[in-house]
């Protein structure tokens, strides 16, 4: 029989699941263990100086700007896991998972909302091939909403509802594609606003399980084998760092006043933080500045490493588009991107949902903001998160379990995704 896999990738999975039928054993991840990276390494088996996606944001030199959450296929550099599988003839598909628009896959499927001019948005999926997202929506049987992915209102119904669409694909013949990769966000959120201790992360976990279940019996009845696997283990925090506060006393990122709001000068900084979780990429403009810069972020209380070229080099995260310095946060600690310090001087996106213009990766807007104005605005208090990733070590493993046996046990997950290409091409 022609093998056929299916993939979930999930958030968070740090601890063994209670499915059914698996084994779990930790894996350690990649360095900074965030999504994008993460899904980058293993659809490449490689690491992120390879691969170029060193974090969920990437700096881009020659526009002047951070862009976090790009969707494109071609940011990701690098043979695919499954580029000899699909050579033979067989199909691949893509649910959910980041930079997929564009893949050489014979599926994807993934957020694509439309932003309107007047205010708003068009709740959308991107789709391949045409009419996916409404056959899916049919089979399903309502609508996938962005409000549960990201933002004050996402939940576990975003997992329900791709754990749905994934089971619906695989029992019909004519959309499964022979290996499927998938993505569970369900423990994301709450670990994150309450920390991974707390009751409302454990009925996340529960919700976790019951998805988990219901994919595993759906690849079973399809004849599919399954790999599970977590992509960073999130630990608890009380406190956030802020670098480019430091950078900005130091005099060394630059604002630029609009009204009473104070906006970065990317073009103007001698560098600047593009923060994200508990790692950070430090930009420096010029050569001469980088030992300065060093200096003002290590003294920096929260702070727990100030990675320069050549260390970046030994673990692997050395890229072009890396920052000349990569600062990680303490144990404990995690890094938010604001500079300004009066709540006045907070930018337009500050109080919403932005993921894609804010310079650094917000946690905070997960929470309504108490008593906020405007009405239903994001929190601005990063004394609220509770949950943060990005380090590795320190028993930060994250779990995995695979139906079928591999050939060799894997020590972390680019190995587990070299381990899955020999198996897809045996």
């Amino acid at each position: 029989m022609s093998k056929k896999l299916l993939v979930i990738q999930t958030a968070a999975l740090s601890r063994p699941p209670e499915v059914d039928g698996l084994a779990f054993r930790p894996i350690r991840s990649v360095l900074p263990a965030v999504t994008c990276t993460v899904q980058a390494s293993f659809r490449t088996a490689s690491p992120p100086a390879a691969h170029g996606m060193v974090a969920n944001g990437l700096y881009r030199r020659e526009l002047g700007r951070p862009m976090f959450w790009e969707q494109s296929a071609g940011l990701v550099e690098g043979r695919r896991i499954w580029s000899d599988f699909r050579r033979a003839g067989r199909t691949v598909g893509m649910m959910f998972w980041q930079q997929s628009l564009g893949e050489d896959v014979d599926l994807v499927l993934s957020p694509a909302p439309i932003h309107k001019h007047h205010g708003g948005m068009i709740e959308s999926c991107y789709a391949r091939p045409a009419g996916l997202y409404e056959r899916l929506c049919k089979l399903v049987g309502r609508p996938f909403r962005l409000r549960h992915y990201w933002g004050p209102l996402a939940s576990t119904k975003a997992g329900d509802w791709i754990a749905e669409a994934t089971a619906a694909a695989l029992g019909d013949a004519s959309l499964a594609p022979d290996l499927l990769l998938t993505y569970l966000p369900t423990l994301d959120y709450d670990l994150q606003r309450f920390g991974p201790e707390s009751p409302r992360s454990d009925r996340a976990a529960a919700a976790l399980a019951r998805q988990l279940n219901a994919l595993l019996a759906a690849a079973e009845r399809a004849g599919y084998d399954a790999l599970v696997f977590g992509d960073y283990a999130v630990g608890p925090v009380d406190g956030a760092v802020f670098p480019n506060r430091a950078l900005a006393e130091a005099g060394l990122l630059a604002a630029r006043p609009v009204g009473r709001m104070l906006y970065p000068d990317f073009h103007a900084s001698r560098a600047f933080a593009v923060v994200d979780h508990e790692i950070a990429h430090v930009y420096v403009r010029r050569a001469e500045d980088v030992a300065e810069v060093a200096a003002a972020l290590a003294s920096l209380d929260g702070v727990a490493e100030v990675l320069d070229r050549e260390a970046q080099l030994s673990l692997g995260i050395d890229h072009a588009n890396s920052g000349e310095l990569v600062i990680v946060a303490e144990r404990g600690k995690w890094l938010a991107y604001p500079w300004w310090t009066a709540k006045h001087q907070a930018p337009d996106y500050a109080t919403h949902v932005d993921i894609h213009n804010k310079p650094g990766f917000d946690p905070c807007e997960l929470l309504f903001e108490r008593f906020g104005w405007p009405p239903m605005s994001v929190c601005q208090n990063a004394a609220r998160i509770r949950g943060s990733h990005g380090r590795v070590g320190d028993g930060r493993d994250v779990v995995w379990a695979s139906t079928m046996a591999l050939d060799a046990q894997p020590a972390d997950l680019i190995e587990l995704a070299q381990a899955i290409r020999t198996w897809l091409n045996a």
